[in-house]
């Protein structure tokens, strides 16, 4: 029973199966948690207690009574707050959405609420979702648990806070340029991106749909697997959705081949000396092991990642002009949103449909790499949490804007539409988190997670495990 805030969905559950933890028990240690903790961290935007409760107290009745529904049954969660929750307030992290109370749960929601999963709250983030560092100008940043004076990333900054400073079991984030598996990176615990369709998006707030994706923020490869097959497969509201084609997701008996591609551009040119040398020891760790490491090339890819930041930024300016809040709510945004939404108005569509092309490209050029290899290995981020109000950051011998220094590296997994999952993989010596990221074969989601859990395995131990801030 002992810090039961840091333990698994897959040890909770085995808890709550044996009768030897109460789901009411449990919520009720997180919301303790989050009572004491969250006025450092500034997380969570809302807290469900009563409704928590409620639901941890009809799963205790369930679980009684020998009505088991699965790993998630009885786990309290938290979620981001782009996500639609019936009747409890969904911000998006606007000033505009402020008082917004949906009339219906989004699908993961739905999809959570049937796996039995209790709901915790609702988790602060980037204003829609749309910027790096969940510096939010209307409710406040998002604290690094390992250092409340550093970012937490972004956009799903709450979410990975949250999780990491031992607020809820797991946490369900949107990522549309790295919006998942950044946050998940600068705050030490997991973040997965799965396959574009594979999870519904129908009642998250759109950014840019060409690319948004919904998943999970937990703290092992495993847990990603047992959140994931509650989440997946078709959904008639959302035509972007897939039928789900296999019922496991959990890691694969080891496989004595594992080959793995290091770009040689791109990703590992500009890095921070400290971050380039923790990686480097944790993939020889993972050769070590087993693992084959080739050098692959991308020449197309970094064209590529310009041009879908084009897209992504003339999408988000339609999406929010068919909500009527832009322009004509353009004063109640924040400065750096507003900026990106004006930049993808002014666009001409020839440089759009360019943009489209170029981006075609690279995308093709990364699905015939993985012909050849299993996963692609690339940094999640190029340094670790800088300061929070940080606009521009030295990488190496390059200054450059702190949006760039992460979008660049994490759009890939995003404009592919292919799965991607971040790793923690070691900590500086001032003490903040650093991490790997797996970028795998399109609905392979379930081998990407059987990669990134044999890379845990083999992963020397980095202390401490728990954030300062918990």
């Amino acid at each position: 029973m002992h810090e039961l805030e840091f333990a698994t969905i897959e040890a909770l559950s085995a808890l709550l199966a044996k009768k030897k933890l109460s789901p009411v028990e449990l919520t009720e240690l997180y919301l303790s948690r989050i009572a004491r903790i969250n006025p450092k961290l500034n997380a969570f935007l809302t807290v469900a207690s009563e409704s928590a409760l409620a639901e941890a107290r009809a799963a205790e009745r369930e679980l009684l009574r020998g009505q088991h529904r699965g790993a998630l049954h009885g786990i309290p969660v938290a979620l981001k707050d782009n996500i639609w929750t019936r009747n409890l307030r969904t911000t998006v992290g606007s000033f505009i959405l402020r008082d917004f109370l949906p009339s219906e749960d989004a699908t993961v929601v739905r999809k959570l609420r049937r796996a039995g999963a209790i709901v915790l709250g609702k988790t602060n983030l980037h204003e829609f979702a749309y910027g790096v560092t969940s510096e939010n100008p209307h409710y406040g940043p998002v604290r690094n648990p390992w250092k409340t004076d550093r970012i937490a990333g972004g956009s799903s900054g709450g979410s990975a806070a949250a999780v990491a400073a031992g607020l809820c079991a797991a946490a369900i984030g949107s990522d549309t340029g790295g919006s998942i598996r950044i946050p998940s990176a600068l705050c030490g615990v997991v973040g997965f991106k799965p396959t574009f369709g594979w999870v519904s998006v129908h009642g998250v707030f759109p950014l840019a749909p060409s690319f948004d994706h919904v998943g999970p923020i937990v703290r092992s490869a495993r847990d990603a697997a047992l959140v994931l097959e509650c989440i997946v497969g078709r959904d008639p509201l959302d035509p972007t959705s897939r039928a789900r084609s296999r019922q496991d997701f959990q890691p694969a008996p080891k496989r004595k081949r594992l080959r793995l591609g290091r770009p040689k551009e791109h990703f590992w040119v500009n890095m921070d000396s400290e971050v380039r040398r923790i990686a480097e020891v944790a993939i020889a760790d993972f050769v070590k092991s087993g693992a084959e490491l080739e050098e692959i090339s991308l020449p197309n890819l970094t064209a590529g990642v310009e041009a879908a930041n084009l897209i992504a930024a003339v999408e988000a300016n339609r999406e929010h002009q068919r909500a009527g809040y832009f322009p004509a709510r353009a004063s109640e945004y924040g400065p750096d949103v507003r900026g990106r939404l004006e930049q993808g108005g002014e666009t001409r569509a020839v440089d759009y449909l360019n943009a489209q092309e170029v981006m075609r490209r690279a995308s093709d050029e990364v699905e015939t790499a993985l012909e050849n290899v299993e996963a692609i290995v690339i940094p999640t981020a190029l340094i670790a949490a800088p300061p929070i109000g940080s606009e521009r950051v030295r990488v190496g011998d390059v200054e450059m804007p702190i949006r760039s220094v992460f979008v660049d590296v994490n759009r890939p997994g995003n404009f592919t539409g292919l799965p991607a999952i971040s790793m923690p993989c070691g900590v500086t010596q001032s003490g903040l988190p650093t991490a790997l990221q797996f970028l795998g074969r399109r609905f392979d989601d379930a081998r990407l997670i059987a990669i990134a859990h044999r890379f845990s395995e083999t992963e020397r131990d980095w202390q401490p495990k728990h954030p300062p801030a918990s």
